[in-house]
């Protein structure tokens, strides 16, 4: 195949937990092109407009973890990225500081992951133990009528019962340029794009000024908001540190993610003081 047919193959995209509202504010803190639309009453899914895969010879799955890593530092919700290209597909599931967990199928359908994953990943997501368990053990066995792209298919009806509902076009094995397609055309899309530290610590603000403190400041005015954030603080900076060693953009952002929480909850805290 191609390096071109290859490429166009490929597509990706990020699942939260959360509304768009929320998820908007820490999106933006990949310093990266997506787009932002609803996929469930408890579901967003985000779309990359870029396809940093493409150069340099990443691999869609190394980016995709280092993306849901990041934004799941210091959010109370999961984060699950699938992708494909020509030769696999594949999912990563990312919650808060636990280790990741994903599992990977090649073109023919053939599973390559640990059926431990699995369960893992059920248990996290709060899936039926039994019902839903079982639907994911199916996927981890041989079934020559079974290619990579109807094992996503797979595992996207599992999580339909989860509360997860794509947009129309949102269609695995879609290279990305249709996925981008499908999302532009969404009622309730969001363009998000970097617009610096400032930018996006006004965005977090506007999330506070609305109410929506929950995600972002879950203790705010008790004494453990302080204490929170300044933990987030401490982690962040080692994480920073650590990304700009090894040079590896998703530590990076993970622990940018992690300052910017505690500097906002720091600020909120000494901006209404407690009673």
């Amino acid at each position: 195949m191609s390096t071109e047919n290859s490429q166009g193959a490929r597509g990706a995209l990020l699942l939260c937990r959360a509304d768009p509202d929320s998820v908007a504010p820490v999106a933006q803190l990949l310093r990266e092109r997506m787009l932002l639309t609803s996929a469930g009453p408890e579901w967003s899914v985000l779309v990359p407009e870029g396809k940093p895969w493409t150069h340099g010879g990443e691999p869609v799955d190394r980016v995709l973890t280092g993306w849901a890593t990041a934004l799941a530092v210091g959010v109370p919700w999961p984060v699950l990225a699938v992708w494909w290209d020509a030769d696999r597909s594949g999912y990563t599931l990312a919650v808060g500081f636990r280790r990741t967990v994903g599992y990977v199928w090649l073109a023919n359908g053939t599973p390559v992951g640990e059926d431990e994953a699995m369960r893992t990943f059920a248990a996290r997501l709060g899936l039926d133990p039994v019902l839903d368990t079982q639907s994911l053990d199916d996927l981890t066995r041989p079934d020559p009528e079974a290619d990579a792209r109807a094992r996503m298919r797979g595992l996207l009806a599992v999580l339909t019962r989860a509360g997860v509902t794509l947009p129309a076009g949102f269609v695995p094995g879609e290279p990305a340029d249709r996925l981008r397609e499908a999302a532009r055309v969404q009622p309730d899309v969001q363009r998000i794009e970097w617009t610096g530290w400032r930018g996006a610590v006004r965005s977090e603000l506007d999330v506070l000024e609305r109410g929506r403190l929950g995600p972002w400041l879950p203790w705010a005015g008790t004494p453990r908001a302080r204490a929170l954030a300044t933990a987030q603080l401490l982690a962040g900076l080692p994480l920073t540190a650590w990304g700009l060693h090894r040079r590896s953009p998703g530590w990076l952002v993970a622990g940018g993610l992690l300052l910017a929480h505690g500097a906002l909850g720091l600020l909120y805290d000494l901006a209404h003081p407690r009673d």
